[in-house]
């Protein structure tokens, strides 16, 4: 009945710190191989929707956390080296900024849109920014460690300083998150 296709923020580039959260509309500007490739991936969905009208919709969300996280993302790393007592490779400063969205809001939210969302479109789903700084130090502080379990890292290429998510078209589908961060 659909073609639900999930992608990431990744495919608009990388926003400054004042700059306004992406939207469906904001162009995208990939800039790394991967991002392009997510792309590359929203505009095959596209086309197709656009050449024999299969039908479409497109999530692009942001950095998922929880349960069965993939190992080498930035929480279950830091949570693994810190435990095997391992400092913890903190890009820059921490300076960077992401949101984040439990994982079963992710899926609600892909729920949301194969319910209700209206064929061909692009909905943006949104989480809570913080600095890579602000979630090691969370850790750090449930792991009951101090910030010398850091060791700053130079950035690796094509490390974005911004992602941020205008989520309002979701919200007027009647979707929102159901769990914050910190919890």
């Amino acid at each position: 009945k659909r073609f639900h296709h999930v992608s990431t923020d990744e495919v608009y580039g990388s926003l400054g710190a004042d700059d306004p959260p992406f939207t469906p509309d904001t162009p995208y500007q990939p800039t790394t191989p991967y991002a392009a490739s997510k792309a590359g991936a929203d505009h095959l969905v596209r086309a197709f929707f656009e050449t024999y009208n299969l039908p479409v919709t497109i999530t692009n969300c942001a950095n998922n956390f929880g349960p069965f996280h993939d190992p080498e993302k930035l929480i279950p790393r830091f949570i693994t080296n810190l435990l095997t007592g391992k400092k913890v490779p903190l890009m820059g400063k921490g300076e960077n900024i992401r949101e984040w969205l439990y994982v079963e809001d992710h899926a609600s939210a892909i729920d949301t849109v194969l319910q209700k969302g209206k064929l061909g479109e692009t909905y943006l789903i949104a989480g809570e920014e913080k600095t890579n700084l602000e979630v090691t130090q969370m850790i750090l502080k449930i792991l009951k460690m101090d910030q010398n379990m850091i060791e700053f890292v130079e950035h690796r290429l094509g490390h974005d300083f911004r992602y941020a998510n205008d989520g309002s078209k979701l919200k007027e589908l009647g979707w929102q998150r159901k769990h914050n961060f910190e919890e």
